[in-house]
């Protein structure tokens, strides 16, 4: 399928590895620019001189994204933003008595307020030009809570409610704001998972991943490839009737009707 996007610039955030890297790959496929961002700036330009290979431009801003300064970089490597593509580490997991207000800040700081100065960033451009398609990629957590990962809840579910309005008020502009709601994908995030669960019963990784995949009817793990091919489609020409919703890439594993 032609998305349609072939010549648009996106920015995809945390893209060096993981799901972001899956969403730089797709869209440059399917022959979108990009500026990618990473915090370590070896691998970030190993992965930017890859997604080179499909024939586009990219351009590599290193930097931990939360940071204003770095924020104001990738922004200044693109001037016209047609794509963003929000992306964050999602905080460690724990017990609601590990945690206190520094804890919830930086979780906040990570997981809702800078996605949401990067969206405050775009959108005017966007809206001038009547186009533009923004991306959010939050967690299955919105939808089903994860009780360990109280702080990625907590962050995440402010960042929805946000959108859930903001992306009613910029859609007669012809921009939409989706989030992509992913379950575990075979990528650091699900490596860091498994390991709290090995330390935590004593069991092998190939154990922790099997017991962890009997829970998802997929019975496996996502892959990055088909997380980036979805996010793609979001941010292509056919998705301009989806506005504010939470796309579940979960494997089946959140049970629910709605």
């Amino acid at each position: 399928m032609d998305l349609g996007i072939k010549g648009k610039r996106a920015v995809v955030c945390a893209s060096s590895r993981g799901l972001g890297r899956g969403c730089a790959e797709a869209l440059a496929q399917a022959g979108v620019n990009l500026v990618m961002n990473g915090r370590t700036e070896a691998s970030l330009n190993d992965a930017a001189e890859a997604v080179r290979a499909h024939g586009v431009e990219v351009i590599a801003v290193a930097g931990d994204i939360t940071q204003e300064d770095v924020q104001q970089a990738v922004l200044a490597a693109a001037p016209q933003v047609d794509i963003l593509v929000n992306n964050a580490g999602g905080p460690p997991p724990g017990m609601w008595s590990d945690w206190d207000r520094e804890d919830f800040i930086g979780a906040l700081d990570a997981n809702m307020l800078t996605p949401i100065a990067l969206m405050k960033a775009v959108l005017p451009g966007m809206s001038d030009r009547g186009w533009g398609r923004v991306v959010n990629i939050t967690s299955q957590s919105v939808k089903s809570p994860i009780a360990v990962l109280g702080l990625s809840n907590a962050a995440r579910a402010g960042l929805t409610g946000y959108v859930a309005g903001t992306s009613r008020q910029v859609a007669p502009n012809g921009v939409t704001i989706n989030n992509l709601l992913p379950g575990i994908h075979a990528t650091d995030r699900a490596i860091a998972l498994d390991t709290g669960v090995t330390q935590a019963q004593g069991i092998s990784m190939d154990e922790a991943r099997t017991q962890r995949e009997a829970t998802i009817p997929a019975r496996r793990y996502g892959t990055a490839a088909e997380f980036g091919a979805t996010c793609a489609f979001m941010c292509s020409q056919h998705a301009g009737f989806m506005v504010g919703q939470n796309i579940l890439l979960d494997g089946g594993a959140v049970n629910a009707t709605l």
